[in-house]
């Protein structure tokens, strides 16, 4: 983002999409109102206090398996070995005689109630009527989908072939595909699910509170014994990112220019998705599902499918066909793109969530993640145009 446009005199198309949203505006109150109803509040960080969850709670014992598998009248377990584990949930492979599953624990508390795993499956057994590739919750003898066993809630699945792909790996067509896939599940989830009351705006985070956050982290960082090659290379992006906030600040985007509030998955990425034969056969764990601007999943999920694990650049050539698909899906046009590739790029840039977990709550797993998430806000900075371009055009 070298050079900005100004708002009453556009440089090019990308750009006079964008022009309503460069006006600069103060920090907005979390009450704020309009027309009598609140404004979506800002996405939240995480809670420093917090326990670390998902894959750190207790494994799944083996005879756990067998009681919940005498829930569902399958034939006794052969095997049953733990597949890679989400945050949210820990999941099994379990291989019977007469057939194969994935048993899936929830373990987080913000997901895993009964009501809240219940609305999930009622979504995904709609979609899958739909003919949409989502894997249908099997029912239980009590013709329920969610099974307690031991303080925990399960439920069991059709056991889906397949593998992951990274989008690098993806041609033109295939990621065009999955663009309009993501599109299809979108319009699909606004049929199934209950009617989405649009509010009047949506707040973004607050730059003078990542500042305080920022110095918070450095502090943290700067203490750190034995010192780390990852607390350098903390200190070095934090520096980086509050010279990027003062740069940028005054881009805070506007409530009111949040594109179209909608159900969305929540969670799409390259690790919920398996591919078979060219094209996707499954999209998993809906944990997540609920109300966001849906454009902006679609900005958020090619962020993180198309990206360079290493240096976090993404391939804007297969972007374009990606954004593409979704765009002709009739899922969202253009000047909605462009309203999400901004607040989408506004929320990584306040987004610090993978040095909160390692210096605030001790949990680590995120790491691995850190070096490529920064390099790719660094580089979507410089090249803030060609990112909206290969969304909007």
């Amino acid at each position: 983002m070298t050079a900005q446009p100004h708002p009453s005199a556009p440089s090019d198309p990308a750009s006079a999409l964008l022009a309503p949203l460069f006006l600069p505006r103060p920090s907005l109150p979390g009450d704020t109102r309009a027309s009598g109803r609140p404004i979506a509040g800002a996405p939240a960080r995480p809670d420093p206090t917090a326990p670390p969850v998902g894959t750190l709670s207790p494994p799944v014992a083996h005879t756990a398996v067998s009681g919940v598998l005498r829930e569902y009248r399958t034939a006794p377990a052969l095997r049953v070995k733990p597949v890679a584990e989400g945050l949210l949930n820990r999941g099994y492979r379990v291989t019977t005689e007469a057939g194969t599953y994935f048993l899936k624990c929830y373990v987080d508390q913000a997901t895993a109630s009964r009501p809240a795993i219940t609305a999930q499956h009622h979504a995904t057994l709609a979609l899958h009527r739909l003919g949409l590739p989502v894997a249908p919750p099997l029912a239980a003898q009590d013709g329920r989908t969610v099974t307690a066993h031991g303080g925990r809630f399960f439920a069991l699945f059709p056991w889906v072939s397949g593998v992951h792909r990274h989008g690098t790996e993806l041609d033109q067509q295939q990621c065009a595909d999955l663009g309009a896939l993501l599109g299809r599940l979108h319009g699909a989830l606004a049929k199934v699910c209950a009617p989405v009351r649009q509010p009047p705006g949506r707040l973004t985070a607050d730059p003078i509170e990542t500042g305080l956050l920022i110095a918070e982290l450095l502090r943290r960082a700067r203490r750190q014994e034995p010192r780390a090659p990852f607390d350098d290379l903390a200190e070095q992006r934090l520096l980086e990112r509050a010279e990027l906030l003062a740069a940028h600040q005054h881009l805070r985007p506007a409530p009111t220019a949040a594109p179209p509030t909608g159900w969305t998955h929540g969670d799409f990425h390259g690790l919920n998705l398996l591919h078979r034969r060219g094209r996707v056969v499954a999209v998993l764990d809906w944990d997540k599902l609920g109300l966001h601007p849906t454009a902006e999943e679609a900005v958020r999920a090619a962020t993180l499918i198309f990206n360079d694990r290493t240096t976090g650049v993404l391939d804007l050539s297969r972007v374009r066909y990606y954004a593409r698909g979704y765009r002709d899906s009739g899922a969202a046009g253009a000047r909605q793109l462009a309203a999400a590739v901004h607040r989408v790029w506004w929320e990584r840039l306040n987004d610090l969530w993978m040095l909160q977990w390692h210096y605030q709550r001790g949990d680590h797993r995120a790491d691995p993640l850190f070096a490529a998430s920064a390099g790719q806000l660094a580089w979507w900075c410089e090249e803030y145009e060609q990112v909206l371009d290969a969304f909007t055009n």
